[in-house]
């Protein structure tokens, strides 16, 4: 009677736990995924590669640094190499509020720091394919978010989500994004143009857990629509080290590391 009392909670529970992943909605899946944890700050170098049509590449190093203040995520990079984009400097505070993200970028022949504005989030960071806007983090609620189904990626079991903006003038009608079912990780997420032509996928390539944290250690992004590609490799990654708040300044940017 043991045996098959353990069974049949066994089996319970089982069916309990697929019940309370059957029912999890597309929202509460990218929340989930918005909320990894990342530790409190963050050190890493950036290699940049990006290719055009041709086959031809551009190779980028950053050293770029993160912190979690609570309500406040501040990200800092400065461009090392090449010559042409060396101490080009780029900084994003992200909010926990509804707040939009601000944005500075630091060029060195006008020795400036400039303030990117919402006209110009929609335009390419430095030659990448990736937008300033892609830089920040989207707000959950900014999207309606809808789960389409589950798949296998890469031998991984994934939620498929479509997010539709509620912006009508957003630059993407729409993204689909395959997340993890089993620690929330986005594998894949692909951008949709304003009259719904597929024209970015985002592809994480590596991703490794450190000092107990998932980092995407490899990811690229292609445009399929222009043939066009940006790699981002992450080498000597540090988290936790105390990373002060002093970096993530207008003043910091044109003074650089």
């Amino acid at each position: 009677m043991k045996t098959i009392k353990l069974v049949i909670a066994v089996v319970i529970l089982f069916a309990t736990s697929f019940g309370a992943n059957a029912q999890l909605t597309g929202r509460q899946i990218v929340e989930k995924a918005y909320n990894l944890p990342t530790g409190d700050d963050q050190t890493s170098v950036l290699t940049m590669t990006l290719t055009n049509k041709s086959g031809q590449t551009r190779v980028r190093k950053i050293q770029q640094y993160t912190k979690d203040l609570g309500d406040t995520e501040k990200s800092i990079m400065f461009f090392l190499t090449p010559a042409d984009v060396k101490n080009t400097s780029f900084m994003n505070w992200t909010y926990d509020s509804d707040k939009a993200d601000d944005q500075w970028i630091y060029l060195p022949a006008l020795k400036k720091v400039k303030r990117i504005s919402s006209d110009s989030k929609s335009d390419y960071f430095m030659g990448s394919d990736f937008t300033y806007d892609d830089l920040g983090d989207r707000k959950l609620d900014a999207d309606v978010h809808t789960l389409l189904k589950e798949e296998t990626l890469n031998e991984h079991a994934c939620y498929v989500v479509e997010s539709v903006s509620k912006d009508e003038d957003y630059m993407y009608s729409k993204t689909k994004t395959w997340i993890r079912k089993d620690n929330f990780v986005g594998m894949k997420k692909e951008f949709y143009d304003e009259d719904g032509e597929l024209l970015k996928i985002l592809t994480l390539k590596k991703v490794e857990k450190i000092a107990g944290f998932w980092i995407r250690m490899h990811s690229e992004m292609k445009n399929v629509q222009k043939n066009h590609k940006t790699n981002m490799v992450l080498t000597n990654i540090k988290v936790n080290t105390g990373v002060s708040t002093s970096k993530f300044s207008e003043r910091m940017m044109m003074r650089g590391m």
